[in-house]
């Protein structure tokens, strides 16, 4: 399996690892978000095990559900200017906390929604840095 990949003289790396590294590092964010507050609940007995499940999730819901909800709430998106866009990330947290039941809970929907906000921006940077190391990957190899 190669890394990086060279696609009509352009490089990226393997979709896999890409995956794998987006994975890891969102369910990185996702730990150090949600340990910040105390009205957020992941089972304990697996706390890395149900993060990474939640992160997958929210990853399902972000690919199926969201592109529907943005779809559907454009016009609502539009007269507040984006400010309705943090509560589909809201809608999509609370279906996870839905999902997984007693292993994942937001006991205050006020922290759910500020929690949707920071794991955007935390993922935008996230794929940012992660951006110029496959950057410094293409360059040196």
């Amino acid at each position: 399996m190669h890394l990086v990949i060279k696609e009509k003289g352009k490089f990226r790396i393997n979709r896999i690892l890409d995956w794998l590294i987006y994975m890891l590092g969102y369910t990185l964010v996702f730990i150090a978000v949600t340990s910040l507050f105390d009205s957020v609940h992941i089972d304990k007995n697996h706390y890395f095990l149900y993060s990474t499940l939640i992160v997958l999730i929210i990853y399902i819901l972000n690919k199926t559900i969201k592109p529907i909800l943005v779809t559907l709430t454009i016009p609502i998106t539009g007269i507040t200017l984006g400010l309705f866009y943090p509560f589909i990330n809201l809608f999509i947290l609370k279906l996870a906390d839905w999902i997984l039941q007693d292993h994942f809970q937001l006991k205050s929907i006020y922290i759910a929604l500020f929690i949707a906000i920071l794991l955007s921006v935390m993922n935008f940077i996230m794929e940012e840095i992660i951006r110029k190391i496959i950057k410094r990957v293409k360059k040196h190899g």
